[in-house]
């Protein structure tokens, strides 16, 4: 009866964790499936790479993190952000070394998680954390762009006619209370209605085949093509480091973004190793190194994906749409792919923050609008993040530092004692306040009292900052007492060797 409630138990977890409704989860990851086919075949580009490098990739990366991977229903693959970055080491080694910089770069990225440093994404704030949701969208949105310039009649028709699609068709079916228009994720409606169409009208689009050379076989094990020598270490390391650095933040703050739109958590540090793993895989197999694809993971949630069998079967399904059915998928045109990439970006961009700019604080809307500037001007989120997060460290800084109080208090007149009472935090900004707030020629010849019950000294900055109070008090013919000194500050200044009188 035991085994029978534990092995209960243990399916009910599996299906929670894989598979809520394989209905849904599968044609979830369909539609994130064809918002993954024109981003990384253009990403290929920008790497400088055919696009079966980057199309194995999604491929084996989908697949591995699905089972090691930390966040259920997150879509990872070839990203922009890595392409950006190995991109000049394609153009000066070759394909060969990209692939062994994305080992290298796996290897950082297990070794990440293993050590648990996904904590260190608590230091992102929620503004800088907004201004990357908002920067990504901006920048879908930008890269649908040019399979719109110089386009005519027929190309913008399909697209109103693909949105009216992907938009109407949920909102018909809520009015007209029939469930079975939102059965099928509209995404797909929408690539098959303007496939066909397209098809019987003789329209001539640009379609999928026109965007590069599809893979005509499955991706095939193999060691990168470079020597194992001291030579080929100090030329990957670099670009492997900023590859792993990039992918680990791109991943965990899409993992976040998936946590609060399904009120889940997930486990950061299994993230970064399930992703270091998937990316050694996907370079073993010919592909390029890759991350959390936070505008396909939206896409995935929003048409139902809650389990793992979504991410995999995302994978899955574009290799089989490359492979087994290429001759049909290379019919797809492009218009319809650029409709759902759209709707990515309208879906993940926070229309809130917009209002939110005027109520928050404005050191934090600075934050946000920091982030999303620098990312758009270098299109490099990790540039943006790293901006944001440099700014929330120095505001927060700067507040703190703000809150420091120094009160002074005459007993028995002139003569009588002095005391200087201190609250607040007392660190390397606000040192320099709390020096200045003691006026050691008042006190000449006095004794004198420092408080600090309600002060904590954060840093060697600080003690050295009480120290010189201290000294030059004692100078001036002072006697000084510093009392109410905490446990944690009075540890610091015992281990600096500070006198405190």
């Amino acid at each position: 009866m035991f085994f029978c409630r534990m092995n209960s138990v243990f399916l009910t977890r599996l299906r929670a964790e894989w598979a809520p409704s394989v209905p849904r989860e599968l044609l979830a990851g369909a539609v994130a499936t064809f918002a993954l086919i024109p981003e990384v075949i253009a990403f290929s580009f920008v790497a400088g790479v055919d696009p079966s490098v980057g199309l194995f990739a999604s491929f084996v990366i989908s697949l591995v993190i699905a089972f090691v991977g930390g966040r259920p229903a997150m879509v990872s693959a070839a990203a922009g952000s890595v392409a950006l970055v190995a991109a000049p080491l394609v153009q000066s080694h070759g394909l060969g070394y990209l692939l062994a910089a994305g080992l290298l770069a796996g290897a950082v990225q297990v070794v990440f998680g293993l050590l648990k440093l996904g904590v260190l994404m608590r230091f992102v704030s929620s503004s800088v954390r907004t201004g990357f949701v908002n920067a990504l969208a901006v920048l879908i949105f930008a890269a649908q762009l040019p399979h719109l310039q110089g386009q005519g009649v027929a190309t913008w028709a399909m697209l109103a006619l693909g949105l009216a699609i992907i938009y109407g068709l949920p909102w018909l079916g809520g009015v007209l209370r029939l469930p079975a228009l939102s059965a099928v994720p509209s995404p797909l409606i929408c690539v098959v209605a303007l496939t066909l169409l397209a098809q019987s009208l003789g329209v001539q689009l640009p379609t999928v085949a026109d965007l590069g050379k599809l893979p005509d076989s499955l991706p095939v094990f193999g060691w990168p093509g470079v020597p194992l020598s001291l030579d080929t270490l100090r030329i990957i390391l670099l670009p492997a480091l900023a590859i792993a650095m990039v992918g680990l933040l791109e991943s965990v703050l899409t993992a976040a973004v998936v946590d609060e739109m399904t009120g889940t958590p997930s486990d950061k540090n299994r993230e970064c190793a399930g992703l270091g793993a998937a990316n050694i895989a996907a370079s073993l197999f010919g592909g390029i190194a890759g991350c959390g694809m936070i505008g396909q993971a939206v896409g995935n949630v929003k048409y139902g994906g809650r389990g793992r069998l979504s991410t995999l079967f995302a994978g899955v399904f574009l290799l089989i749409l490359m492979v087994v059915l290429k001759d049909w998928v290379s019919r797809v045109p492009v218009i319809s792919l650029v409709a759902i990439m759209v709707m990515v970006s309208a879906s993940t961009f926070d229309w809130k923050s917009l209002s939110a700019l005027v109520r928050h604080p404005r050191l934090s809307s600075a934050v946000m609008a920091a982030t999303v500037v620098v990312t758009i001007a270098t299109h490099n989120l990790a540039a943006g993040v790293g901006v944001g997060v440099l700014l929330s460290g120095v505001f927060f800084a700067f507040k703190v530092s703000r809150m420091l109080d120094v009160q002074v208090h005459d007993e028995g007149g002139a003569a009588g004692a002095r005391t200087w009472r201190v609250a607040g935090q007392v660190f390397f900004a606000s040192a320099d306040a709390f020096v200045e707030a003691f006026d050691v020629l008042g006190a000449e010849g006095r004794a004198v009292v420092i408080d600090v019950t309600h002060a904590h000294f954060w840093d060697i900055t600080a003690v050295a900052a009480l120290d010189k109070v201290v000294q030059r008090l004692r100078h001036h013919g002072c006697t000084v007492q510093v009392l109410g000194l905490n446990q944690a500050s009075a540890v610091l200044i015992d281990r600096m060797g500070v006198e405190r009188g």
